[in-house]
């Protein structure tokens, strides 16, 4: 696989978009990525720091420490049982753990890959690192007689924000087992529920008190501001998750030691993500009132941290619209053929340039 096989990178695609954002009198306000502007809470880098000192390799597997405070997050966090020490997995963020899944689990041509409708670019880029197929499709009966090797399964979703209730998650579940197909799920944004209480694939109203043929890909990126540290991990299915680790020992897959140490404190800091939430919450309020206020219907979004909003027009239109009021959001068919009629609006700006983009709408 060489990279002029893979599609281009969507972003650079709004280079033109940006430099007319960026004339506006006020200056530009991102809302086209989900990357994080807060501080990264001071516990969890006096973590980082506590053991910058180690001079050895880490271990692939991550500490014990690491993983026990995994599972118990989950437990406390999002109602997870049965998940064992032994398959909890760190990985360099989650974007590699979607770019790589597919190959690292042993799928290749002939193999398919089942995407959502409307999904994150790299479950598509993973599949074709791989050398698979991918099908898009959001209802099992999409997909006829054919059998796919893995689903992804995205709730809540980015870019929609739609949450996937547990008898939906159930259904794909039993689907997928009655035809050895693995599902995995990435729950990148569980913890940012707001109108819908998001569920895990690993919860037991869905998995049945079974974790075969399931995986939970996590990251600490939204949820404690930690994108630039790349941390995330992977849990579920034991043997899954052994067979992940034996391959990425050889490949060097290693999380670094300080980073290790800095996810322990992040997922036992349970009022540091309560009081992200509530900054995300405060942001979401603003701007969700403003696009309403001003011609725009807000489509799902009832969890995650974008807004799917639509004017009725071809996205670039809408893109261009907000470029012209200093405002730059990403076009829906980033995500999918159709996504053609909506954006998707970030909530990771402070605070100061959410009200500055409110204002803007409304003038």
């Amino acid at each position: 696989m060489t990279a002029t096989k893979l599609p281009d990178f969507p972003w650079d695609s709004l280079a033109g978009f940006k430099a007319r954002a960026q004339e506006h009198p006020g200056g530009i306000v991102d809302l086209s990525v989900g990357t994080p502007v807060d501080p990264v809470p001071a516990g969890i880098r006096d973590a980082l720091a506590s053991v910058s000192d180690i001079p050895g390799y880490p271990a692939t597997h991550g500490t014990p420490a690491l993983r026990a405070a995994a599972i118990e997050a989950l437990g406390r966090r999002h109602g997870i049982e049965g998940v064992e020490p032994d398959a909890v997995l760190p990985t360099i963020g989650s974007k590699e753990a979607v770019a790589w899944l597919p190959r690292l689990l042993g799928f290749g041509p002939g193999d398919l890959v089942v995407i959502p409708e409307l999904a994150y670019p790299t479950y598509e880029v993973g599949a074709l690192l791989a050398g698979a197929e991918v099908a898009r499709a959001d209802g099992l009966t999409q997909l006829g007689p054919r059998r796919p090797a893995m689903i992804w399964l995205n709730s809540p979703s980015n870019p929609t924000g739609r949450v996937l209730g547990p008898d939906h998650l159930r259904k794909v579940v039993e689907w997928a087992r009655e035809r050895d197909v693995i599902v995995v799920s990435d729950e990148c944004y569980l913890s940012l529920g707001w109108e819908a209480e998001p569920v895990s694939v690993l919860h037991p109203s869905v998995h049945g008190g079974r974790l075969d043929g399931l995986l939970a890909v996590h990251s600490l990126s939204k949820s404690a501001n930690l994108a630039s540290y790349r941390a995330g991990f992977v849990t579920g299915d034991p043997k899954l998750v052994k067979d992940l680790l034996e391959v990425r020992k050889h490949a060097g897959m290693i999380v670094p030691r300080p980073v290790q140490e800095a996810m322990v404190a992040a997922l036992t800091d349970d009022e540091a993500l309560a009081a992200q939430r509530e900054r995300y919450l405060r942001r979401r309020v603003v701007l969700r009132k403003a696009l309403q206020d001003n011609g725009f219907e807000i489509s799902h979004s009832e969890a995650g941290l974008y807004l799917w909003s639509t004017r009725g027009e071809d996205s670039l239109t809408t893109v261009g619209w907000l470029a012209d009021r200093g405002i730059l959001v990403a076009p829906g068919t980033f995500y999918g053929p159709t996504g053609g009629k909506h954006v998707r609006v970030a909530l990771t700006a402070t605070d100061e340039r959410i009200d500055a983009a409110a204002e803007r709408l409304a003038s």
